[in-house]
């Protein structure tokens, strides 16, 4: 069973997309084994997403007899990247009780969150999808079928997300929980229709991601610029410290300073690079850099930005996944995207993406980004065109200067989605 190309869950992260066929096919060095326990993890959520929905969708989903649920299989590609493995989940040696669980979700009411027609309806009428992007989340699409009508305002479909190795820890996921609410709530992301400790529950948009080609577009740069400029905007009721820069390459650090001893030539490479050193040369670039500390997105990339296709207005794109989002230096955000023109996360081969410098945008693609960026935040001033030229080289150095940073930091996170 096919779907349509620009018919794409919302979500996840898209570094390094994998089907389950080359994910177990893909040969990958012994020092990078994550990758192979990918495919187990998903397997696992494959038998546990019906159980969620169950839960929290309500209705008949709990009074349905096991042998009535189904998963059907479905598979699809956007212009080349892989999305979605799923296959029919039968239940075979775990039992109706390990696939449905024991009890009942705390706080749950019968219905959850999305009342209507989700109640009152046999579970076999519904469709389940399962797509896999990454070690960040996993995405689970459920839909009504198209012959069942609905009930009240209660959305057609509905997308499940459950919560991987990256975002871990319940400060991290109350935070995202927050920040996702929020986001919803101005319109600035999906919707949300229900949270709990391992995932959520949200809007499906009917889209695709972006790819990599594309964000050298004038005319989605421009778009981008404006939606970044708008999620600068934002007063957020988090820490104001940009702590998540130095954070997180002092975990990165960390995770390497702690690994046993080995003559691997990896190891003995990044001893050469002397990483604690360069960290405080960048803290002392950054210093003579002044950037305002702004809310960031901190992953603009073009898996994270949807192309909707039926777009209300005339705004055609959606900033997604907000794990990484918190207040930060604004040219380290402005420099991470342009150094996401680079990469290509369709890559099949180890390490699961491609870098391309030769993509990295020029100065005139630097400034057209730039100033449509400005042209959002001063919308409501008037500045003089000598203004308007400071104001563009200023924004320029500080995005290049912090651009420096992103070799410990994002490729670091690169290779763990």
């Amino acid at each position: 069973m096919e779907a349509e190309g620009t018919d794409v869950v919302g979500g996840g992260p898209l570094g390094g997309c994998l089907t389950k066929g080359s994910l177990l096919q893909a040969k990958c060095p012994d020092a990078a084994p994550s990758r192979r326990r990918g495919s187990a993890r998903s397997r696992d959520a494959e038998r546990r997403a019906y159980q969620w929905c169950r839960e929290y969708l309500g209705g008949a989903w709990r009074q349905a007899r096991p042998e009535e649920l189904r998963v059907d299989p479905v598979r699809w590609e956007v212009r080349g990247q892989p999305l979605l493995c799923a296959r029919r989940v039968g239940l075979g040696p775990w039992g109706p009780s390990a696939f449905l669980g024991r009890g009942r979700a705390g706080g749950a009411g019968r219905g959850g969150w999305t009342p209507g027609r989700w109640n009152g309806r046999r579970a076999e009428r519904a469709l389940l999808w399962v797509c896999s992007g990454g070690l960040s989340n996993l995405l689970f699409r459920c839909s009504l079928p198209d012959h069942l009508p609905s009930v009240g305002e209660e959305p057609r479909e509905v997308l499940l997300r459950l919560y991987g190795a990256i975002l871990q820890g319940v400060d991290s996921l109350v935070l995202e929980s927050v920040m996702f609410a929020i986001l919803a709530e101005r319109s600035l992301g999906p919707q949300l229709y229900g949270v709990f400790p391992e995932g959520r529950l949200e809007q499906y948009i009917p889209s695709r991601p972006l790819k990599t080609h594309e964000l050298r577009d004038p005319v989605l740069s421009a778009a981008i610029a404006t939606k970044m400029a708008k999620f600068h905007g934002m007063e957020m009721p988090f820490t104001k410290e940009p702590h998540w820069l130095f954070g997180t390459m002092e975990r990165y650090l960390k995770q390497i300073q702690d690994l046993p001893p080995t003559s691997l030539p990896q190891m003995n490479l990044l001893e050469m690079y002397s990483l604690k050193d360069e960290m405080g040369n960048l803290r002392k670039l950054l210093d003579t850099t002044p950037s305002p500390v702004v809310f960031c997105h901190n992953d603009i990339q073009e898996g994270n930005i949807l192309l909707l296709s039926e777009p209300k207005n005339t705004d055609s794109l959606m900033l997604v996944d907000f794990e990484y989002s918190s207040y930060n230096y604004r040219g380290f955000d402005i420099g991470n995207h342009f150094c996401e023109w680079v990469y290509d996360y369709t890559h099949e081969e180890w390490p699961f993406y491609k870098a391309q410098p030769a993509n990295y945008p020029t100065e005139g693609q630097q400034l057209h980004f730039i100033r449509h960026y400005l042209a959002e935040v001063k919308k409501d001033e008037t500045i003089s065109q000598e203004e308007q030229r400071k104001l563009e080289a200023d924004l320029l150095v500080e995005a290049n200067r912090s651009m420096r940073s992103l070799g410990s930091s994002s490729t670091s996170s690169r290779r763990a989605r």
